[in-house]
C-alpha cells in the first residue's frame, strides 16, 4: 500500500505545542472536507499531482532529514489508505516526537490501538467553515494531555461556540486547547477581548507564525 504524498520538507513548526521549532513535514493529498477558510486547498484537488510512497520510504525521508520533530498534516492524513501503518513505524522510534493534524470528522477511536500514539493536533471546524456539521463528537471522549485541539475563529459567534465546547467537555482539564483566527478576518485584539471576558484559563491563543515569516501563500515552509 501507498501513501500519496504531496510535499515534503523541513521547517519550523508554524503552530501548535511546538510552534517555532524545527519539523519535518509530510502533506499528503485529499480531504473529505471543504472548509471555506482553507489554506492548501491546492492538496484537495483530485487531480493533484503526488508521490506515491511506501510507509517505509517516508520513515526513511524523516530519518535522514535528522530533525525529531515530525508533523503529518494535508489535505487530510487520517485518510491515507496506509497511514495506521505509517503510524505503527513511526511509533517505534524513540527519538521522534510525532504530530499528526487532523480536521475533526475522521474518529481517533480508530487509532486507540497504538502502543505509542502521535500526538493528535484535532481541528473543530467552527460555524465560519461551513463544515461544522461533519465534526465527529465522540472524538473529544479521545483526546488526552499530549494532544491538542484547536478552535479556527473568524467571528465572535465562532469564539462563543468554542467557548461552549470547551465548558462542555472540559477540554482544559484533559488536553492543550488552542484558539487561532482566520488569517485576515479577525483582529487578534478581539480574541484576547473575549478570552479576558470569558476568563479563558488554560486556552491559549496562537497565530500562524510561518504566515508572519512567509507570504501567506507561499508553500513548502
Amino acid at each position: 500500500m501507498v501513501l500519496q504524498v504531496v510535499e515534503k520538507f523541513v521547517s519550523i513548526n508554524g503552530e501548535g505545542r511546538r510552534c517555532g521549532q524545527l519539523a519535518t513535514f509530510i502533506r499528503f493529498a485529499g480531504c473529505n472536507l471543504n472548509c471555506g477558510y482553507c489554506d492548501t486547498a491546492w492538496a484537495n484537488d483530485r487531480k493533484v499531482a503526488f508521490d506515491p510512497m511506501t510507509a517505509e520510504e517516508v520513515y526513511a525521508y524523516i530519518k535522514d532529514t535528522q530533525v525529531t520533530n515530525v508533523t503529518l498534516t494535508g489535505g487530510e492524513p487520517l485518510l491515507q489508505q496506509d497511514i495506521g501503518g505509517l503510524l505503527e513505524l513511526l511509533s517505534q522510534d524513540p527519538e521522534l516526537y510525532v504530530e499528526i493534524e487532523t480536521n475533526g470528522s475522521v474518529l481517533l477511536s480508530r487509532f486507540s490501538g497504538l502502543e505509542n500514539p502521535p500526538s493528535f493536533t484535532m481541528d473543530y471546524k467552527l460555524p465560519s467553515s461551513g463544515m461544522e456539521r461533519m465534526m465527529a463528537l465522540d472524538n473529544f471522549d479521545q483526546l488526552t494531555e499530549k494532544d491538542t485541539v484547536k478552535f479556527v475563529s473568524g467571528s465572535l459567534q465562532d469564539l462563543e461556540k468554542a467557548r461552549e465546547l470547551i465548558d462542555r467537555y472540559k477540554l482544559t482539564e484533559k488536553t492543550a486547547v488552542f484558539i487561532s483566527p482566520i488569517f485576515g478576518e479577525i483582529e487578534l485584539e478581539t480574541i484576547v477581548d473575549f478570552m479576558k471576558d470569558n476568563q479563558l484559563n488554560g486556552v491559549n491563543m496562537q497565530v500562524q507564525l510561518h504566515k508572519i515569516i512567509w507570504d501567506p501563500n507561499e508553500r513548502g515552509v
